[in-house]
């Protein structure tokens, strides 16, 4: 999770974001994986710098293309829209986010105290389910 200034672009924050992770081993020995299997990713992360990253990192991508991008890359690999429908997660998380007002309407005003709101928020969610 990274925090930004609300007029800042998300696509801004991929590699930040990229660097943070950190996966679990399956059994939970040796040194967690810092690369995620695959990326799914909706139209604001289209840009070639985004797109860029992500291979140079060698991770797999399920990334929208915008409409003007598409007239310029003739012959560019297919788009799986199978794959492109398990981002329906994300996007019921980020709702059941919205449902907390101080994380909707952001109250707080220093990013560390915005941050543990949504840390609290997500234990709350994850505490339910």
């Amino acid at each position: 999770m990274a925090v930004t200034l609300g007029q800042r672009h998300e696509s801004t924050q991929l590699e930040p974001v990229l660097d943070a992770i950190r996966v679990k081993c399956p059994g939970g020995v040796g040194r967690p994986s810092r690369r995620p299997t695959r990326l799914i990713a909706d139209r604001g992360y289209s840009y070639s710098s985004c797109r860029l990253l992500v291979r140079r990192r060698g991770i797999r991508h399920t990334i929208p293309e915008r409409r003007d991008q598409r007239a310029g890359r003739p012959g560019a690999p297919g788009f799986d829209f199978d794959v492109y429908r398990k981002r329906n997660v994300v996007e019921r998380c980020v709702n059941q986010f919205k449902q907390w007002r101080s994380i909707a309407t952001r109250y707080e005003k220093r990013a560390a105290n915005y941050r543990a709101m949504v840390v609290i928020a997500a234990l709350m969610i994850w505490l339910s389910s």
